[in-house]
């Protein structure tokens, strides 16, 4: 029986590092952003950071576990090159959370923990980057409750959504989520480390899984993860807690959390995405699919309720959904990368809704949204003469220069072929720029053909 555990690394998205003052920022230079505390000089003494504390204790807040009321720090020892001081501080013995459930997965323990350096290998030789020292990291660890790779995948994705509403994670950190890999079937339990990206994960999981059928690990083992050949291999034996001989850090004092603190926090966390897609699906009356996809998304949520303000939420919801999501995804683009006005949306789908333009125009409309700065997509209608024609007697015009144009089609229409008609209704739209209105195109050119 398959049994898998995950203990997720999430990079908090504060200003400073977890116990001094020096920059998050790691696009800087190597070895730019430190100081004697995050590079372990002998005699600094660590200051907790009260915003990276509170945003770990939100998270454990968020995902339902018992909060310690009493928490410290100590120093759990081993030697890395990317660890300065031989130790990193972290909490162990009274982590900040306990005993939590998230999407009915356990979730053991959530603590605070400062990242080591970054290693960089150069070939034969390796160099280190100490502005990631000293960065906030917070630690979530799952019970063994996975029974397959889907299930942890989805576990991590719904995560980090919510971890994007709580407003503590930095999806653009090259670091921001990382996860250690924990997967026993009938030997020992195996840990592969420090696994990036959903896919990545899943590949991971499901590669080690049938290894593991033909190689039945007897000894507890620690591997790492090679994307590029899509295997797992073998970097140690498997170290017990006792190896990394955690004592307490004494250069920070123990800490109590009131009553007035944990409401606080409590009152800070807002709709979680499974809250936000019932709502969708009560308040705006949509289908559980869509409401879903939209809550899936803190930003794509977001623009669908500004926009479902003004515009009907069937429409919002489809058109975001369907066109705009498309467009995203064909143009390499994310809602992260770019700024969708919700007012350039409402502008575009209100002429849609009061049709005023053509399901064509709006799409090519959204294309310009996606791929062009400080675009209005109101003026740009107006300025290129889009608006809608339903002017019969103009219509007319196009419909029987469409009918010459199109001559076999037509005949196959009055032959009997009923699609045939779509292509000459493309005709007329075609001639006139894609405004005419397509329902009284398709009206007046069966009223001509059929004279």
């Amino acid at each position: 029986m398959t049994k898998i555990g995950i203990e997720v690394h999430v990079q908090l998205n504060t200003k400073s590092k977890v116990f001094c003052s020096c920059s998050t920022k790691q696009s800087d230079e190597p070895n730019s952003n430190v100081c004697e505390i995050c590079c372990g000089f002998p005699g600094s003494k660590p200051v907790l950071n009260k915003e990276a504390f509170e945003k770990a204790l939100k998270i454990a807040l968020a995902l339902g576990c018992r909060i310690n009321k009493e928490t410290f720090f100590s120093r759990k020892s081993y030697f890395y090159p990317d660890l300065p001081k031989n130790f990193q501080i972290t909490q162990y013995e009274s982590p900040i959370g306990e005993n939590g459930k998230y999407m009915s997965i356990r979730i053991r323990r959530i603590h605070l923990e400062e990242d080591p350096g970054a290693l960089i290998h150069k070939g034969s030789y390796c160099l280190v980057d100490y502005n990631r020292s000293g960065i906030p990291l917070v630690e979530i660890v799952t019970e063994p409750d996975f029974k397959n790779a889907k299930e942890a995948r989805e576990f991590l994705r719904k995560l980090i959504t919510d971890l994007s509403y709580l407003d503590v994670y930095d999806k653009k950190s090259e670091f921001g989520l990382k996860a250690d890999l924990n997967i026993s079937t009938t030997g020992a339990k195996v840990e592969i480390k420090n696994v990036t990206g959903l896919k990545d994960i899943e590949d991971a999981l499901v590669y080690e899984e049938e290894r593991q059928k033909d190689e039945i690990p007897r000894k507890n083992e620690t591997r790492g993860w090679n994307s590029e050949k899509g295997i797992t291999f073998l970097q140690r034996t498997k170290e017990s807690e006792d190896d990394y001989g955690y004592i307490t850090e004494t250069d920070l004092p123990l800490i109590e959390i009131g009553n007035k603190l944990l409401n606080q926090i409590k009152e800070s966390i807002p709709e979680l995405s499974e809250e936000k897609s019932e709502r969708f699906t009560s308040d705006y009356k949509l289908n559980e699919k869509d409401a879903k996809v939209l809550a899936n998304n803190k930003k794509l949520a977001e623009l669908f309720e500004k926009v479902a303000e003004k515009v009907n939420p069937d429409i919002a919801a489809k058109w975001i959904i369907r066109d705009l999501m498309n467009q995203l995804n064909y143009h390499k683009k994310s809602l992260n990368e770019i700024e969708i006005k919700a007012e350039s949306m409402i502008d575009l789908l209100k002429l849609f809704e009061e049709k005023k333009i053509t399901d064509n125009t709006a799409k090519q409309v959204m294309i310009n949204m996606i791929t062009k700065k400080n675009f209005m997509p109101k003026k740009y209608i107006e300025d290129n003469n889009l608006i809608m024609k339903s002017d019969d007697s103009q219509i007319e015009k196009w419909c029987k220069e469409a009918i010459k144009e199109t001559k076999k089609a037509v005949e196959d229409y009055k032959n009997g072929n009923e699609k045939s008609l779509n292509f000459v209704v493309g005709k007329v739209m075609q001639l006139s720029n894609k405004t005419a209105n397509p329902d009284a195109v398709r009206k007046i050119l069966v009223k001509l053909i059929r004279k």
